[in-house]
């Protein structure tokens, strides 16, 4: 899940939670909203955890110039 994603589920778990006020029979919005949230977070982490895993490989060489010799 990207980060992006999160957002987005978070969103609409807050919408739901908070500003939906229509009640449907069997379901509650709200539980819906708040499970959605809680998924957003847990994704949003997931995420930054990964991009600084994957940032800290690829800081482990440098792309020189012409004339520099290769990273070893």
């Amino acid at each position: 899940m990207t980060l992006g994603t999160s957002i987005v589920l978070f969103a609409i778990g807050a919408i739901l939670r908070y500003a939906v006020t229509a009640t449907v029979s069997g379901i509650s919005l709200t539980t819906i909203g708040l499970i959605l949230m809680i998924v957003g977070i847990a994704g949003a982490v997931l995420s930054l955890i990964y991009m600084t895993i994957w940032s800290e490989r690829s800081h482990g060489w440098r792309r020189g110039g012409y004339g520099e010799p290769p990273p070893y």
